[in-house]
């Protein structure tokens, strides 16, 4: 490629805040967009050459062979661009379904492309023609942006509001549509790669969650055993469903659980714990810690399981499905909860946005489909 600007090019990041910043926070103007919850692409394109480069600038064109013929039909000849590659399923964003492109088989991805397509959104423009933009300040290049015309059905320009209040609006509303939070860019900075210039708004919860297990520390040795991360469980009727892990220790109190969970420890395999067929698919029930998947490899998956009686608060933001989309932060015990009273009930219901009203006209997967070949 020929292009003003050489791959890899490592994207703008954010950092997080509480609360939508206002017209007169430090750093600002801002312009303010929703946070798409997908995979973070740059995209590039030099006549029928198109690159899709991930956040940590490996290529993931194999995997969207949907997304590149969008792009050759949708987007100028000669043009670098940053975005999100979205997809949705029914009227909402489904980030598993997405996950599951990144596969070895190019024949699954050929499936999974023709029934589950991916759609790219756009919310920066970093070249354009012989031009790098990158230099500009933010108001300029969305100027040239909104220039380009991207109007779908594949490709998309984000959503953007100058008004705090309006943002705030959304990240009420726009999460019932599976989107992730809101920015807030810096209308007067100039594109900063692999810089944490942006802010980012997320919504901030707690649940109380069932301990049912731990994995030790990549650094824990039989000398010195470390808690890695914490397994996180919630009741579905009598059954306990793992739902995430929380992780962020210092290293001190990693050590330190270790002794105070040493009580709670069952045998492997133990069949009275809940998820005692963990590393039997056709046999498990229910989500269960270490399934394997594209994320895994050949990871070691095993756990030490704990009888589930001990309650914790953790922090998330939200819920893909039935578990946490992100790590959660664990927030203190809760020795006043019966395992058994920690349900999904106690979750914060999230009214339904259709997702149509922010992609128009953008393809979708049937609500339906899972991952597998029709027949």
């Amino acid at each position: 490629m020929d292009l003003p600007l050489t791959a890899p090019i490592a994207p703008m990041l954010a950092k997080s805040v509480s609360a939508v910043p206002g017209l007169q926070a430090a750093g600002g103007p801002f312009a303010y967009e929703p946070k798409w919850d997908g995979f973070r692409a740059i995209v590039l394109r030099d006549g029928d050459e198109v690159e899709i480069l991930s956040r940590s600038g490996k290529s993931m064109t194999r995997y969207f062979p949907d997304v590149v013929e969008a792009v050759l039909a949708e987007l100028p000849q000669r043009v670098i661009v940053d975005g999100e590659i979205v997809l949705a399923r029914g009227s909402r964003l489904d980030f598993e379904l997405l996950g599951q492109r990144i596969h070895p088989a190019a024949s699954r991805v050929k499936m999974l492309a023709e029934h589950a397509p991916a759609n790219l959104v756009v919310f920066d423009l970093l070249s354009l023609e012989d031009e790098s933009l990158i230099d500009r300040p933010l108001s300029e290049r969305l100027t040239a942006l909104d220039g380009l015309g991207l109007t779908g059905p594949r490709v998309h320009l984000t959503p953007r509001t100058l008004d705090p209040e309006i943002a705030t609006q959304w990240l009420g509303i726009f999460e019932g549509a599976g989107l992730d939070g809101v920015m807030a860019k810096p209308l007067e900075a100039p594109y900063a790669p692999g810089k944490r210039s942006m802010l980012k708004i997320k919504h901030a919860r707690t649940a109380d969650v069932v301990l049912a297990g731990y994995r030790e520390h990549k650094d824990s040795t039989p000398q010195a055993p470390l808690v890695g991360s914490l397994l996180l469980g919630l009741y579905e009727g009598d059954r306990l469903q793992f739902v995430g892990v929380s992780a962020s220790f210092p290293m001190a109190k990693r050590a330190e659980l270790i002794t105070d969970l040493a009580p709670l420890v069952v045998e492997a395999g133990d069949a009275d714990h809940p998820w005692a067929t963990w590393a039997d698919p056709a046999a498990a029930q229910g989500r269960q810690p270490g399934a394997q998947s594209r994320w895994s490899g050949g990871k070691d998956l095993s756990f030490t399981p704990l009888r589930p009686e001990r309650v914790l608060e953790v922090g998330y933001d939200h819920m893909e499905g039935s578990r946490f989309r992100h790590t959660t932060q664990f927030k203190r015990w809760r020795p006043d909860r019966e395992a058994t009273s920690c349900t999904y009930e106690q979750l914060d219901e999230i009214v339904g946005y259709d997702l149509a009203e922010l992609l128009p006209g953008a393809p979708a997967a049937q609500e339906t489909f899972t991952g597998e070949a029709p027949h």
